[in-house]
């Protein structure tokens, strides 16, 4: 009898063991677990995925069949049931040689294969950002070697896509466009507000977008996607987390971050908060001596002084602080169902704008005694509501709603001067995006939606007496409580009307209007309304061909469009010293027309390479220049006499340039990339039709990594370099605006040719615990990018000590 008790005990544990089965997958290189594994058997009769602890139950799984483990960047691995007893569950990817596999949202708004897009789009991983530790979602976009980042201080980064810039380029986070009305032509600094620590993947998509994406989208989209919440996989509460703590010396960094999801079976949720302190900079010993900061301003007993640095490669006022928070709800009520909502916080302490403050009038003093940034605030709330079935209409169903607060201020008082002039700008912007995709058979799938934006502008100005507080009122920077709307509605089609071709085709209307009323109380505008509206058909039409698994081609026609926006058409502002730029209600949109093609190959097992060629042509072309004002071409303003600018449709610009990519597996852990970009852009003067450089068409650069990885080891020793930039091909603009340039022989602005080496290396302890170090500028050169107001890092080292739970 106990005999056939104990034999009914050791069956019920046996089943009980047996249906409990779960694999954990890890990575052979870090020894971390690798989430998102796709397991299956080869009659696909089972599949699963593993969860974020590298974990996937495998008990449904037939007991006489192989799994196989899959996941991008890795070799694909079976396994029997044998083989899985005895390598005791625990299964081990090794990094695949090289592929040209992807997933990519950009392209159509839905995930998609990398290899049937016929654009150019970098992919940046998570494991990627960890590694680089970029201070700013700037620097994040600067570590993937295809973006130029421009900076006129420390708080700042404006990306420089294919020769086109600020609002020619779309910011996009979750779906949402972060393009507002008053992003300007001049550099911006918004990309700062994504929090770096909470981006999981970014994607950035190269030449016009206008298709998916309408106005802005002409040199390219950056695509963020933060931390997603992650659900429970078998009825058990999941909580997970990361924490880190990193220090940088060049401006004594100290950042900390903490970020942690909870997920049951139909709720998910993912908290992440970050907090950085940056001191004030320290450049570079070994190169210009322009580049330095030999005195600073200071307000002594309430007189404004000039005071020799005891360090001039530190750049005085130029720190500040940043903390963001991120909130994520995700609900899965059904296989069908799944609704988002995230809560974005970013706010940063008053930032100085660095490139102000060093200014210096014709006998050499400086002129500003305070110029800076208030806290730049974004709040956005955005809820998603996805439904997945197959239909007459769609096979999947998505519709985002959004608000975003917008809320930034300057501040500036001239030296000697009593009086600080205060200008906060407010924006709130709406917007509801509706994608649908539907698989129309087994060639075609067709990608529609319809999007509406909302924007209204708030301005407010005054100027205070920093001595006995007397507000008095001045101009404001726009025109308060004026508006910005869009209306478009678009479709992308792909048609893989063969299995080595694939043709994508799309259009996209658009309408957009706008409206402002002009206070002529402190300003004596010339009109008191503007109303502007237009409307734009965009399209695009690409082919991809693939001879070989290994071999990729593509080639692409594509237009865009922007519509003026508030800081376009209604801005008052002192661009440089000695000039202002005035309203134009005149505008018009400006069209871009672009002609790509590129490929990708594998040679053998070791070698990728990659190409693309590229041309924009960009009619009505919106430029500042000189400008009539009420017949004057001179104004007095704020004290000064100064030149009348405005923004004008110039007659025409074009960009040209090639990207390409190199890397190469050696084997025994050896490896090197490199990545080339260069682009050369003209803008024609409207007065003379000459051509001339354009603003943001960037010198030749790029970068070379050696790379080293080993178990728990991985090291990478790198160099980045930059062209020279020489007085004759400067942009009209940068010569006029000379400050932030050296000077040649001749005292003409220049940029001096610039490179860094650099080395970095991770030590991933074990599961949990990873660290970060390296040392970033070793030569410690002295450089300022083009067309940035502050001077680069010298030599910096880092660390960064990070947790995973």
């Amino acid at each position: 009898m106990k005999s056939h008790i104990y034999f009914t005990l050791a069956a019920i544990l046996m089943v009980l063991a047996v249906s409990a089965q779960k694999i954990t997958v890890i990575d052979d290189i870090t020894g971390q677990v690798i989430p998102n594994v796709a397991v299956y058997n080869l009659s696909h009769s089972f599949s699963a995925t593993t969860n974020v602890k590298g974990q996937a139950d495998i008990s449904g799984a037939p007991v006489t069949d192989s799994l196989y483990f899959r996941h991008l960047g890795y070799q694909i691995m079976a396994y029997t049931p044998a083989m899985l007893k005895t390598i005791n569950y625990m299964i081990v990817l090794k990094a695949s040689n090289l592929s040209l596999d992807a997933v990519v949202i950009s392209a159509n708004r839905w995930e998609q294969e990398d290899r049937e897009i016929p654009h150019r789009v970098e992919k940046i991983t998570m494991q990627q950002i960890a590694f680089s530790n970029p201070q700013t979602s700037a620097d994040l976009l600067a570590a993937g070697g295809y973006a130029y980042i421009q900076k006129s201080q420390m708080a700042g980064g404006s990306p420089i896509l294919r020769g086109f810039s600020t609002n020619r380029v779309m910011l996009v986070v979750d779906g949402v466009r972060m393009n507002n009305a008053i992003f300007r032509t001049g550099n911006l600094q918004n990309v700062i507000s994504i929090d770096a620590a909470s981006v999981e993947s970014n994607e950035i998509l190269f030449g016009p977008g206008a298709v998916m994406y309408g106005s802005d989208a002409i040199g390219g989209v950056m695509d963020f996607h933060t931390l997603k919440p992650k659900f429970a996989d078998n009825g058990k509460t999941l909580l997970s987390g990361n924490v880190f703590g990193r220090f940088s010396s060049a401006n004594l960094e100290k950042t900390g971050h903490f970020d942690f999801n909870a997920g049951l079976k139909k709720w998910a949720f993912t908290t992440s908060l970050t907090w950085s302190d940056y001191d004030d900079l320290k450049a570079g010993s070994n190169g210009n001596d322009y580049f330095l900061r030999p005195t600073y301003q200071k307000t002594v007993d309430g007189e404004d002084i000039e005071v020799v640095n005891d360090d001039p490669q530190k750049m005085i006022y130029s720190g500040y602080s940043q903390f963001n928070a991120l909130q994520r709800i995700s609900f899965r009520p059904s296989e069908n169902w799944f609704f988002d909502y995230g809560f974005y916080y970013s706010e940063t302490s008053d930032a100085p704008r660095y490139d102000r403050l060093y200014l210096t009038d014709d006998e050499g003093s400086l002129v500003n005694a305070e110029w800076y940034y208030g806290p730049q605030k974004w709040i956005m709330n955005r809820v998603e509501a996805k439904y997945t079935k197959e239909g007459k209409l769609a096979d999947a169903f998505r519709i985002v709603a959004a608000h975003q607060l917008y809320e930034e201020s300057r501040h500036d008082r001239k030296m000697n001067n009593a009086r600080l002039r205060n200008q906060y700008e407010k924006v709130n912007a709406f917007s509801l995006n509706i994608d649908l995709d539907k698989k129309l058979n087994e060639e075609i799938s067709l990608f529609y939606g319809a999007e509406v934006i909302y924007n209204k502008v708030g301005s407010e100005a005054d100027r205070v007496n920093i001595f006995d507080g007397t507000v008095t009122p001045t101009n404001t920077r726009y025109p308060d409580g004026s508006t910005w709307q869009s209306y478009a509605a678009y479709a992308n089609m792909k048609w893989k009307f063969d299995p080595k071709w694939v043709l994508n085709a799309g259009l996209r209307y658009s309408y957009v209007a706008l409206e402002a009323d002009f206070d002529t109380t402190m300003f004596p505008f010339p009109f008191t309304h503007a109303s502007v509206s237009n409307g734009a058909l965009n399209g695009s039409l690409g082919l991809t061909f693939a001879p070989e698994g290994n071999w990729q081609l593509y080639t692409n026609l594509s237009s865009g469009f922007r519509s003026p926006n508030i800081d376009d058409l209604g801005k008052v502002f002192d661009s440089e010293p000695g000039s202002v730029v005035v309203p134009n209600a005149d505008l018009e949109p400006e069209y871009a027309w672009n002609a790509e093609a590129g490929t990708a190959v594998i040679f053998g097992k070791h070698v990728k390479a990659d190409l693309s060629v590229y041309y924009t042509l960009l009619n009505h072309a919106l430029a500042r220049r000189d400008y009539s004002y009420n017949g004057l071409d001179s104004i007095m303003y704020d004290g000064e006499m100064s030149r009348v600018q405005a923004i004008q449709n110039i007659t025409s610009a074009w960009v040209t340039g090639i990207q390409a990519g190199v890397e190469v597996n050696f084997g025994k852990g050896f490896g090197m990339r490199s990545t080339f970009n260069y682009q050369k852009g003209e803008e024609q003067s409207e007065d003379s039709l000459k051509y001339y450089p354009l603003r943001h068409a960037v010198p030749f650069f790029g970068s070379t990594h050696f790379t080293y990885e080993i178990h728990r080891f991985r090291f990478d020793a790198y160099a980045e370099y930059n062209s020279e930039v020489t007085a004759e091909d400067m942009p009209l603009s940068e010569r006029a605006d000379a400050a932030p340039y050296a000077k040649d022989a001749n005292g003409l602005p220049f940029v001096p040719g610039w490179y860094t080496l650099n080395f970095k290396a991770a030590w991933f302890v074990n599961k949990t615990f990873t660290v970060n170090a390296g040392v970033e500028n070793l030569t410690d050169q002295l450089y300022r990018p083009f067309a940035s107001g502050i001077s680069a890092p010298g030599r910096n080292f880092l660390i960064t000590l990070r947790a995973r739970f």
